[in-house]
């Protein structure tokens, strides 16, 4: 065991999140984190990838750094910068140097949305140096031995420019996320929001017939966590065909006619 760096504990995750097992993701990812490989998890919006990190450094009991990316986020913000105060000259540690200090797990969300010279800075920590220079400052960092760098990204939202380079996708290790099974999902819905499984079933099913519409007018489908958010609101007790309107359809688009298509699907199950 190596010795606690100052701030480590303000950035463990204390209590468990939930999550409901899809496959093998828990080993594979504690296999990876073993050899502190740097992790690409790639999936769609809202289909658990924030929640699967939360809870894989819960069970490894080790801190968590997120940063969400980005298209105005420069290297500094990711490294760090020198501030004046007062007293005047200090360098304050960005989010990238400081979990790479105290051996946290840092997590870029939707990495693909920073400025390509910006994910350029992650590279010397992600190959066998797994260093991370302070240029401005004239200090190089060596990684904690417990440092591991976690990226996601939605692939299938991404346009060819905000795409990886191939130089920072090779890397990582990658898994793939997706929507979960409909048995898993329901479960999900139910123990995350607090209605039943009957209602939770309804909503899932409306979930699978707007994500048949991606790529016919839909650019996202129904995420998991919109899901969830009707079913919260469903059981603070607002009908549930507001509810759906509220969540799973008003957020996705402003065209009129899906709307219309997605509130058919609504009054389907809850008209």
């Amino acid at each position: 065991m190596f010795d606690k760096p100052a701030g480590h504990d303000q950035y463990l995750v204390k209590d468990e999140p939930y999550y409901e097992l899809v496959g093998d993701e828990v080993a594979l990812y504690e296999a990876a984190y073993s050899a502190r490989m740097p992790m690409m998890l790639k999936g769609p919006t809202g289909c658990g990838k924030s929640r699967f990190v939360e809870y894989m450094v819960w069970k490894l009991k080790r801190p968590l750094i997120t940063v969400a990316c980005n298209e105005d986020m420069t290297a500094s913000d990711l490294v760090g910068r020198f501030l004046l105060d007062k007293d005047g000259t200090k360098w304050q540690d960005g989010p990238l140097a400081t979990s790479a200090r105290i051996g946290a797990i840092c997590y870029l969300d939707e990495v693909v949305e920073a400025r390509q010279d910006t994910t350029v800075a992650i590279h010397p920590l992600t190959d066998h140096r797994r260093t991370l220079p302070l240029d401005k400052k004239g200090e190089l960092i060596e990684a904690h031995p417990d440092f591991q760098l976690v990226i996601s990204y939605n692939p299938g939202y991404q346009s060819m420019m905000k795409d990886l380079k191939q130089s920072t996708k090779q890397r990582f290790g990658a898994m793939d996320f997706d929507y979960p099974t409909e048995q898993t999902e329901v479960s999900i819905v139910s123990k995350e929001s607090g209605v039943d499984a009957d209602t939770a079933g309804k909503l899932v099913q409306i979930a699978h017939r707007a994500r048949n519409l991606k790529g016919h007018g839909l650019d996202e489908g129904i995420s998991t966590r919109l899901l969830v958010y009707a079913g919260q609101l469903i059981s603070k007790g607002v009908n549930p065909e507001a509810a759906c309107t509220m969540t799973m359809v008003t957020p996705l688009t402003d065209d009129p006619d899906m709307r219309d298509t997605l509130n058919a699907a609504v009054q389907t199950f809850f008209g």
